[in-house]
């Protein structure tokens, strides 16, 4: 598949069949997960893999109340937890480097992007689900303290058929030359 048409035609996916996502297209998703850049190549990530219905049941129990993704999370047959380590990516001798303490979520984002697209390359959908009670999340899946359960990914094959998507907004909306607010010319 066109890498263009992947970045343009995934979408997040809350409606899964029946199918079955086999270890070897989870190993093939995290595959791609793995060959994200990070910060001086800390590549904070880990990932956890829940199959268990139990546990998939418990750590959807740490969503926000209402929240759209839980159907779907539910009959996923799997869930990837996105975890990542504190105090690596934009640190350096266990200092902080830059204004943004948090840059680990830049770094996991990017290997998230990589997980997301490789999963719709091989037929599959995801969606990453923020609104959770990340401590709870934590504490259920035994995550060490210095690392964070940022986002769950429930994986599966799409029940229905994509829709389009909704509007982007137009490049003249966001990209500026030389300063912000300044039109970029070619746009």
């Amino acid at each position: 598949m066109e890498l263009q048409k992947a970045i343009m035609e995934r979408k997040s996916v809350r409606k899964f069949s029946e199918y079955y996502v086999t270890d070897e297209e989870i190993k093939t998703v995290l595959e791609a997960a793995r060959w994200a850049p990070s910060w001086a190549n800390t590549q904070p990530w880990k990932f956890i893999v829940v199959r268990d219905r139990d546990l998939i049941e418990r750590v959807t129990g740490t969503y926000a109340e209402n929240n759209p993704a839980t159907k779907c999370s539910l009959a996923a047959s799997a869930l990837i937890i996105g975890c990542a380590k504190t105090g690596v990516s934009g640190y350096k001798d266990k200092l902080q480097t830059t204004k943004f303490s948090e840059w680990f979520m830049f770094d996991l984002g990017m290997a998230v992007q990589n997980l997301c697209l490789k999963s719709y390359e091989l037929g599959l959908g995801t969606v990453v689900v923020g609104l959770l009670d990340h401590d709870k999340c934590k504490k259920i899946l035994l995550v060490p303290d210095d690392y964070e359960a940022v986002i769950s990914i429930p994986v599966g094959r799409p029940a229905t058929v994509k829709k389009d998507h909704t509007p982007r907004n137009e490049l003249k909306d966001f990209v500026y030359e030389n300063r912000f607010g300044n039109p970029f010319g070619c746009v």
